[in-house]
């Protein structure tokens, strides 16, 4: 089976380039199950119910995220009504919505999906690696085929996780940093990783930000009002392969669609 993993979508114009891009993106490489990382989808800064509606009826079947998905309080109803939208499952367990899912392709081959968030350089969490254990022993043997988003900063603790769980998982993303990495392979275990899968957004901008406005914050120290940038968008995604009687990955492919 195929899984098309979409990196960080920033704002409308991810959102449009991944609208327009996705149906030939699904046909040219035979996707099965489509998981996109949305937590800065609306406006650059979280979820909102009319922007979790309209990237589900792109078709994208699983939406994660990361430390943004509280920036906006009228989207925190989406993660308790809406089963295809994860947050980190190592956040306290009184936070609204779910850390994975299991989900199922057109064929009926069931996929499991954890979000995760990484530590360093980000908040005190609950251990991922941990957590990761935790909801592998919970799975259980099925289903065979379970994909990781690791949104995290640094690259080091995407490696240790990714080594960490060779094996076990099909696949572990990194998302966060917005920039797509060069480092797709294929773990001894089976277990394909990217450091960083990368954004859909503008890429005339500071990953994503307008740059004056980055600029102006690097310059000054001072708070400065975040605006999404719009020119030049692209969308970052990888296109993993995993035989789907042992659950291991067999290829990972970078790719990069460049709006008009």
């Amino acid at each position: 089976m195929k899984l098309l993993f979409i990196g960080d979508i920033i704002g409308r114009p991810g959102r449009q380039l991944v609208s327009t891009s996705l149906p030939r993106l699904v046909d040219q490489h035979m996707i099965d199950l489509v998981v996109a990382n949305g937590e800065n989808a609306a406006a650059g800064f979280g979820l909102t119910p009319d922007v979790t509606a309209e990237l589900l009826d792109m078709g994208i079947d699983v939406l994660t995220s990361g430390n943004h998905i509280w920036d906006k309080r009228e989207g925190l109803v989406c993660l308790e009504q809406e089963p295809a939208l994860l947050r980190p499952a190592n956040y306290p367990p009184e936070t609204p919505g779910r850390g994975f899912g299991v989900y199922q392709t057109a064929a009926g081959l069931e996929v499991a999906v954890i979000n995760l968030e990484g530590r360093v350089f980000m908040g005190g969490l609950e251990c991922p690696f941990r957590k990761s254990d935790a909801i592998l022993n919970e799975l259980g043997c099925s289903p065979r085929i379970v994909l990781v988003d690791f949104h995290a900063e640094a690259t080091s603790e995407k490696g240790a996780l990714a080594a960490y769980l060779d094996g076990r998982v099909s696949a572990v993303v990194g998302t966060h940093t917005h920039v797509q990495t060069a480092d797709e392979r294929i773990l001894p275990g089976g277990t394909a990783f990217i450091s960083d899968v990368g954004m859909s957004g503008a890429r005339d901008s500071v990953i994503g930000i307008r740059k004056e406005l980055s600029i102006q914050r690097f310059l000054t120290q001072r708070p400065v009002r975040y605006e999404i940038a719009k020119k030049d968008p692209v969308l970052c995604a990888v296109v993993v392969t995993i035989n789907e009687e042992t659950g291991r990955a067999t290829a990972i492919e970078r790719v990069q669609v460049s709006g008009d």
